[in-house]
Formats: structure tokens, sequence, C-alpha cells
């Protein structure tokens, strides 16, 4: 008798991505050798780092702006509140503009700031599918009398919606508004020429791109000057204390450079399988619609489904999950809390429909997607066989 082995299918990419094994082979020589101290001023200690330094210079060249300007930080969430903090502490900023459908690093930090009357905090108005309204932006800019904060994301985690970033920069700097944008989504996934973006902050996480968790950078133009968000030790130069991981690191500079030697190949493969997707759930499952503009001016790795509302919504990821498919309700660093999406609430409302989040990376493939859409008509099919 054969026995039948479930197959695994990854599509919760945006969420977190498996390390490139190439990744792996960088960062074991350090873990295994190089374990001195990169603060001590002794052989082990100035080894290591030079290791730390030489991945700085390999992130600065691969975004075209200084070394000096790349800090070193445990991940996006740290990075997004160093800016926004530092923004209000150390750049005069009395008023923050946002849009509801921020990441919960932005959104959050922000609120709690305007809880502590240290800011007044503005909400941009969205478009229909959830895109920001650039002439509400520049009404709120114009109508500023404080020093501004502008925090908007350059994709959104759950829609893939994108931010036209030069722009929004140029609309900050007619206002004298220091510009800080939540790049985790995208870094890595497209190319970045900061010395031709007005951006004074973006964030990093390497995970989202094949690299290691807990660790990213922030970007900070040398235009703005800030005093550390983490006290405790000179590293970083003096801009975030606590011993550096320096594994984690050599891992992320190598992710990114991986990323870009072939950016182009993976944009084609990952837009390939997402359209490919779109097609096959609108062929197979009748009152499918799509979130926000996936489908439109949109990240390609990101793909938002609302399926047709049945009795048994809320067991459709349970499911899904059941057979082996990972994917997502909305951002995975929420999904311990039965609160929903906070972006699809800011949209649509409280909306009967269940919404996946499918996210790809350049090891998905069209086989996979077939399973997938299969598994999911399957789960339908039962559903109208009910009623």
């Amino acid at each position: 008798m054969q026995r039948h082995i479930a197959m695994k299918i990854y599509l919760d990419n945006a969420a977190t991505t498996p390390m490139d094994p190439e990744v792996v082979n960088a960062m074991i020589p350090v873990m295994q050798n190089q374990f001195g101290n990169p603060s001590s001023i002794h052989t082990w200690g100035r080894e290591v780092k030079t290791a730390i330094e030489n991945a700085r210079k390999n992130v600065a060249k691969q975004l075209n702006v200084a070394p000096a300007e790349i800090f070193f930080t445990s991940g996006g969430t740290e990075a997004n509140n160093t800016a926004i903090f530092c923004s209000v502490r150390d750049l005069g900023v009395k008023h923050a503009i946002t849009s509801r459908i921020e990441h919960h690093a932005v959104l959050h930090t922000l609120e709690e700031l305007e809880k502590e009357g240290k800011i007044k905090l503005s909400f941009v108005n969205l478009t229909e599918k959830g895109h920001v309204d650039l002439i509400h932006l520049e009404e709120l800019l114009k109508s500023s009398k404080e020093k501004t904060l502008v925090s908007l994301m350059h994709a959104n985690n759950e829609l893939g919606n994108l931010l036209p970033l030069k722009e929004v920069g140029e609309i900050c700097d007619k206002y004298s508004a220091i510009f800080h944008s939540d790049t985790v989504q995208t870094m890595a996934h497209y190319a970045f020429d900061l010395k031709t973006i007005k951006v004074h902050f973006i964030t990093c996480a390497a995970h989202k791109f094949h690299g290691p968790k807990g660790v990213g950078f922030l970007y900070i133009n040398n235009k703005v000057k800030i005093s550390p968000f983490i006290f405790g030790g000179a590293q970083e130069r003096n801009m975030r204390g606590g011993t550096e991981n320096v594994y984690g690191i050599v891992g992320l500079s190598k992710a990114l450079e991986l990323a870009y030697h072939d950016l182009d190949a993976h944009q084609k493969h990952i837009q390939e399988l997402k359209s490919y997707m779109a097609e096959k759930l609108k062929s197979n499952i009748p009152g499918i619609e799509f979130n926000g503009d996936t489908l439109g001016n949109s990240l390609y790795t990101v793909l938002n489904v609302a399926f047709p509302p049945s009795e048994n919504s809320e067991m459709l990821l349970f499911n899904m999950d059941i057979a082996g498919i990972a994917c997502s309700g909305g951002s995975a660093c929420s999904s311990g809390s039965n609160a929903g999406s906070h972006v699809l609430k800011a949209l649509y409302g409280n909306a009967d429909r269940p919404s996946i989040r499918f996210s790809f990376s350049k090891y998905n493939t069209k086989a996979e997607i077939d399973i997938v859409v299969e598994k999911l008509k399957e789960l339908y099919a039962a559903e109208i066989s009910k009623s």
C-alpha cells in the first residue's frame, strides 16, 4: 500500500522568508571562528569589527548612500520606533501625519506619543483602493503650523499597495517636513537609489528577504542628527548601545547582495506567480474579489484575496493549515490576537468576507499554486454542497 505524504507549501513570505543557503554559508564561519567582541581592541575584536564594517559598506553600496548613514538594529520594529521617537525628541516634531493602515510598529508608536501629549496626530485620507490621497497629504502639510513628521510605508504589508516614494519625498521637502518610510516589505525587492529620494529615514528587516531574523537597519540621512534610542554603549558610532548581532549583520549583508544581484529575475518570476494565482482563483472560485489595489499598483510579492462569505469562514485558514499550506489573514505581528485586520477594517469596515494574504518568494512554483487553488476549490465545493 502506497503511503500518501502531504506536501507542505509556504505562501506566507510577507511574514518571514526561508533563509537562503548562501546566507547560512556566509554566517557559519563567523559563528565558528569569529567570536570576539567587536568593541575589544585586541585581534579577535578587531577581526569581528571589520566584518561589521564590511557589511555596512556593502549595504550602503546597494542603496547608494554613505556607510555612516546605515545603523544596524534588531529589526524593522526597532528601526521604526527609533526614527519616530527620535524625530519627536531631537528634531522638534510636534505634529505627525500617517495613515490608518500602517504597520503597528508605526501606528501604535505614534498613538502612544499622542496619548502622552507629545504630538498632534493626523491621518491622511485613503482612496477606495487604499492608496494615500496625496492631495490631502499636501493639504495637511500646508495647514500644519508646527514641525511635522510624515510616516508612510512604501508598501502595505497586507495589501501590497505601493506609495510613490519620490513624489511623497518632494511634497515633504516642499513643506520642510521630516519623512520616514517603513520599507520593510520592499527592501531588497526594489532597487533604491537614496541619493535621488528626499527621505530622512527608511527601515529594513533581513528576514523579509531570505536573511536571518533579529537584525535590520535604519538609514538616517546625514542631514538630520538624532541622539541614541538605546543607551548603554558606544556601539554603532555611539548611536545604539548593545553588543552587535555580528552573525545577523553578516547574514543581512549577504542576503541584500544576493537579492540585488538577481533582482530582475526574481521580480519576473514572483510577479508571474502572483498573476497566475489571481487568474486561477478567478476561474475556479465564483465570487472571488481582491482587496486593495493588489492587482494594480502593488507589491509583486503579495496577493490579498477576499473569498465568498460562508458559514465556516473563520475555519478557512485553519483548514489551509491542516492541508499543509501556510498563508495568513493579515500581519504576522498581530496573528496572536482576535482583533482581525486593522487594515481591512480601515478600508471596508467589518466585512463578512474571509480574506487571505498569499505572499510569494523566489522558492515558490506554479505547481504549488495549482495545488493551493485546487484545495481552495475543494473547500468551497464542500460549502456550496451544504447550502
